[in-house]
């Protein structure tokens, strides 16, 4: 026995229009059926079956086209890294703190010139971009003198001269004696130091300052006569004093 050939499959167009036809052929054995039909009752009929035929006909245009329908995108779903992965938390934003203080706010244009004016009565002079360097003072020289002569001992003077214009402040005197036994007593102008034989002098304060083309002078004693008690060497800052006579 043959197989039977598979029915062709209805749309859905075909099928609401067998059902508006079948409509239609009732509709129009039912009024023909009857003869106390009025005319409004075939004019409602009429309208009805319009409706249905301008229903079916849209719906038939639309799925015919259905590239006119607005298409619904759909998100793709997933993978599996991205599910397997959790998305970082986004931190909050965090409120700014106020400004402590108010931010300066530019001068206007025309207050631009006043405030760069400089101030009446400042002095506009420009500042030095160094200071000068102090000038050198110049070599003391040192004169030695026997000023009195005694039987037991003698006075000695030490005239200490500044050549130059600068004043010196300190200078360091030495005067040698030939024997360390010799002793030095009643010095002015000057504080005196012992080493052995060697006697240092320096200034005695601000009193001993020597002045610009000015002198100084330093006095002293030794017990002992001038002929076998007189100074062996006598230097004024390492410069040889004159005077002295061997």
């Amino acid at each position: 026995m043959p197989a039977t050939p598979p029915q062709p499959r209805r749309t859905v167009a075909i099928i609401l229009l067998d059902r508006i036809v079948a409509l239609a052929t009732a509709t129009r054995r039912v009024l023909t059926g009857r003869d106390d039909v009025s005319r409004a009752t075939w004019v409602a009929a009429i309208a009805a079956l319009g409706v249905l035929v301008v229903t079916a006909v849209a719906v038939i245009g639309l799925l015919r086209t259905p590239e006119k329908l607005t298409p619904v995108t759909l998100d793709a779903p997933p993978s599996a890294d991205q599910v397997g992965t959790q998305a970082p938390e986004t931190p909050r934003a965090q409120a700014r703190p106020a400004a402590s203080s108010p931010t300066a706010s530019a001068p206007p244009p025309g207050a631009s010139a006043t405030a760069s004016a400089p101030t009446v009565g400042a002095s506009t002079r420009p500042s030095p971009s160094g200071t000068a360097a102090s000038p050198t003072p110049a070599a003391l020289n040192a004169d030695f003198s026997i000023a009195d002569n005694a039987l037991l001992s003698y006075g000695a003077a030490v005239t200490i001269t500044n050549p130059g214009p600068v004043s010196v402040p300190q200078w360091t005197l030495t005067v040698t004696l030939p024997r360390e036994s010799l002793r030095v007593s009643g010095v002015e102008g000057a504080r005196a130091s012992r080493d052995g034989a060697v006697w240092t002098f320096a200034p005695d304060g601000s009193a001993g300052q020597v002045p610009g083309s000015a002198s100084v002078r330093v006095t002293f004693r030794v017990n002992g006569s001038p002929a076998g008690a007189a100074p062996e060497a006598c230097t004024i800052d390492g410069t040889a004093c004159t005077g002295l006579t061997h």
